[in-house]
């Protein structure tokens, strides 16, 4: 894999490598892709500005995140399905963090079992889509719980799937014996194809709301985090709600297109958060100095989902662990040049909005 030095290369590898349905279900955004492409654009109106002669012979890139160390602040977002890259799916992803020393975020709709995942070891978050049937979703939250999960992950911004075109023109149904192993009233062999893609589309609970937080807290004595904020407003509820973080997410520019890029929506939460909970940052990061500016600008850490299934589709838990490795890298580069010998050195004044 010499010739695979960028993200983006792991990405124009896994293009030729998985079928079409598979890499545009993985790749694509809501509509006409507007925020999928912005949020990768968000970052290049965001400038650099090095400090100078700062003794950089030793560069520290580790960190906390709710209270728990990690060696860099690149965690794993929650992605669905990860079979459909690689057989091992979220089993590999889970080892390769692991590895690396990061996290992962395991996601309700998984095609990788909570108590094999839990099995390979490292830290680990569970990601909560709430369905109609809340039963559903309180034996998800107790498995993960059971299994040693260290967070739950409420995922806030999808009421319903958005409008995602290449599914519908690629009529993409779920492969043959991958599916979402964890649902507890349609698992493979129940449910087929497309049969069992349009049972989990469909029974989200559109009637989810700030109160319901309490039932969700209720479950479990584990840190909850709300995923999907892109405002002062929902900041400041998530925060009366009692949750321990938040991430800045247009859920990868898969829901509503025309939302607000991540990076450009997060000073305006970390404003209205006012330090009182951890502000994390997911959608369009792919360069370590992506995760510098993401920093600078207030972040506590980034999550990195669509590169994780491409190293994947590449290589397995080898290519996620050089994904992972890659960015640490870049990362480490770029506190090093701008002067950063820790993240705790990383502030405002690095950054400048163009």
């Amino acid at each position: 894999m010499s010739d695979l030095v960028t993200v983006e290369d792991f990405h124009e590898r896994a293009r030729s490598i998985l079928p079409q349905a598979v890499y545009d279900y993985y790749a694509g955004g809501a509509g006409d892709e507007w925020t999928l492409r912005e949020n990768r654009l968000a970052f290049e109106r965001v400038a650099l500005v090095p400090r100078v002669l700062v003794d950089v012979s030793k560069v520290d890139l580790s960190t906390m995140v709710l209270g728990h160390p990690v060696r860099m602040p690149v965690l794993a977002a929650p992605t669905a399905l990860q079979r459909m890259a690689n057989p091992d799916g979220e089993v590999a992803t889970a080892r390769a963090c692991a590895a690396a020393g990061t996290l992962m975020t395991l996601s309700t709709l998984a095609s990788s079992t909570i108590e094999d995942v839990a099995a390979a070891g490292g830290q680990r978050w569970f990601q909560l889509y709430v369905m109609e049937d809340r039963g559903i979703s309180e034996e998800l939250v107790h498995r993960a719980h059971a299994a040693g999960f260290d967070a739950i992950v409420l995922t806030v911004d999808l009421p319903v799937l958005g409008i995602r075109d290449r599914d519908e023109r690629n009529s993409f149904e779920l492969p043959e014996g991958i599916g979402f192993v964890n649902m507890a009233e349609a698992k493979p062999g129940e449910t087929e194809g497309s049969e069992l893609f349009e049972f989990v589309a469909h029974e989200h609970d559109r009637s989810l709301n700030w109160d319901d937080l309490a039932w969700i807290r209720s479950l479990s004595p584990l840190p909850l985090v709300g995923k999907g904020v892109v405002a002062a407003e929902g900041a400041r509820l998530a925060v009366e709600a009692g949750v321990d973080g938040i991430v800045v997410s247009n859920h990868g520019g898969r829901q509503l297109d025309g939302s607000l890029p991540s990076v450009e929506a997060l000073p305006e939460v970390l404003e209205a958060v006012d330090g009182r909970v951890e502000v994390y940052l997911d959608g369009g990061v792919r360069r370590g100095t992506d995760v510098l500016k993401a920093l600078a600008l207030g972040a506590r850490a980034v999550f990195v989902g669509r590169p994780i299934l491409w190293g994947l589709a590449v290589d397995g838990q080898a290519g996620v662990e050089r994904i992972l490795e890659l960015l640490r890298l870049e990362l480490e580069v770029a506190m090093t040049i701008a002067g950063c010998p820790s993240i705790a050195e990383i502030t405002p004044q690095l950054v400048r909005l163009r």
